[in-house]
């Protein structure tokens, strides 16, 4: 059975990368692509506005448009646009894979409410790397947390909006969980000054914007005499609209429910 499956902001630079990743994979097919209102793109050619070749499907401005078009719907978009576009998939019973960052806890839980209704899948990052690094750094943490000063930078593009990125943030969470720390309570995202000396309880962030950088993730695991460091870099945005694609087809088969790709990969 192929996945039909619709991408919202298909003109930007992940969308375009999701449409290619549609089309690679032969259990998914392309069902609707829907760019932002107001764009000159609308109307065009979905495929040839991702360089891919005419796939006779046009960009939309609104979701609405197409609800009947499609399987799973896959959002990188933004916590507002993601909120309204899982209202309508929880309305029409579709599936949604969202990959969008900087939600509030508010946002957060709203969107999580819809879980009664249909099957999303979550994820701070759809790249298998990461996803395996996020296998990784628990066992790490297991092993070294108690006895080692704990360390997360991160750099990613100019235009980049949030800080520290999504990524960066859920393997801080999965590190915290493991070691039983309260992440909101332990989390240092910045020094500067006369700050005192480092408590070992501690899990800081570093964040670095500048060029084209894809997405580059390093966890230190800093003890007394040795250091571990677990990283991850992408070099292109396929990585992650691949797996999300690889998300929209597990999720077709679930009814409904919270996911993450962590499940998708069966690492649980």
């Amino acid at each position: 059975m192929t996945t039909r499956i619709a991408i919202i902001g298909a003109s930007g630079r992940m969308g375009k990368a999701l449409l290619e990743a549609v089309t690679q994979n032969p259990a998914s097919s392309l069902g609707a692509a829907v760019g932002r209102p107001g764009s000159s793109l609308i109307g065009a050619d979905a495929g040839e506005i991702a360089g891919i070749g005419k796939r006779n499907i046009v960009l939309l401005d609104d979701l609405s448009q197409c609800m009947d078009s499609f399987d799973v719907l896959i959002d990188f978009t933004t916590p507002q646009t993601t909120l309204a576009n899982a209202e309508l998939c929880a309305a029409h019973g579709k599936g949604i894979v969202v990959g969008t960052t900087g939600f509030s806890a508010a946002e957060k839980q709203a969107l999580l409410a819809y879980q009664d209704r249909i099957p999303l899948c979550i994820a701070a990052n759809f790249s298998t790397g990461v996803n395996l690094c996020l296998k990784l750094l628990q066992t790490a943490a297991q092993v070294l947390g108690a006895d080692a000063d704990i360390e997360i930078v991160e750099a990613h593009h100019r235009h980049k909006v949030d800080s520290p990125s999504g990524t960066a943030l859920r393997m801080g969470e999965v590190i915290a969980e493991t070691l039983n720390r309260d992440l909101e309570k332990v989390a240092i995202y910045g020094r500067e000054g006369q700050i005192g000396p480092r408590q070992r309880d501690s899990i800081g962030f570093a964040t670095v914007r500048g060029g084209d950088v894809v997405g580059d993730h390093t966890v230190m695991f800093l003890a007394d005499g040795e250091r571990v460091e677990i990283t991850h870099k992408a070099s292109s945005r396929l990585s992650f609209a691949r797996g999300a694609v690889r998300a929209a087809i597990w999720l077709q088969q679930q009814k409904k429910g919270v996911f993450d790709m962590q499940d998708v990969l069966g690492l649980k």
